[in-house]
């Protein structure tokens, strides 16, 4: 299943939106840490997509079918922008730049690679991971392996 992005910043509320009533009937509960992680992963990506390329972008969301233990959630945000993803560091007092970070954190795999005039950005989580709760948690109290480090998607 896909969504079209436009190049306005209103679009990842949408996005979050669009991924959250995607989620029924995929056996991942609204309020479940997976479901959670994954909406703010589509605000990442798609934030990045939107602020750094100026131009449209086709969010993918690929959720499994029933409630299976061992189910992986593949998200993708293809934009017509050949840069890649560049790293770079946020001062402690920036209010952004640090999306990619986050994805690095919180996926259990992420990558992108070049598609026609542009690219795809994509990250997995995988249902059975236990060991993500405490990455979040860790992020979340400012704990984070990646403080300072941030990646810019352009």
């Amino acid at each position: 299943m896909q969504l079209e992005i436009r190049p306005d910043p209103a679009e990842v509320g949408r996005a979050r939106r669009w991924a959250r009533s995607r989620l029924a009937g995929s056996g991942i509960a609204a309020d479940e840490q997976l479901a959670e992680i994954l909406i703010l992963l589509v605000s990442e990506l798609v934030t990045n997509a939107v602020v750094h390329t100026g131009c449209p972008a086709v969010l993918r969301l690929s959720l499994p079918g029933t409630a299976a233990e061992s189910a992986t959630v593949r998200l993708e945000v293809a934009d017509t922008s050949a840069r890649a993803p560049v790293p770079r560091c946020a001062g402690g007092e920036a209010t952004g730049g640090r999306g990619l970070a986050l994805v690095d954190g919180l996926a259990d795999r992420w990558g992108w690679h070049p598609e026609g005039a542009g690219k795809r950005i994509w990250c997995e989580l995988d249902r059975c991971d236990r060991s993500r709760g405490s990455a979040a948690m860790a992020y979340g109290s400012g704990m984070s392996a990646y403080e300072g480090l941030a990646f810019e998607a352009v």
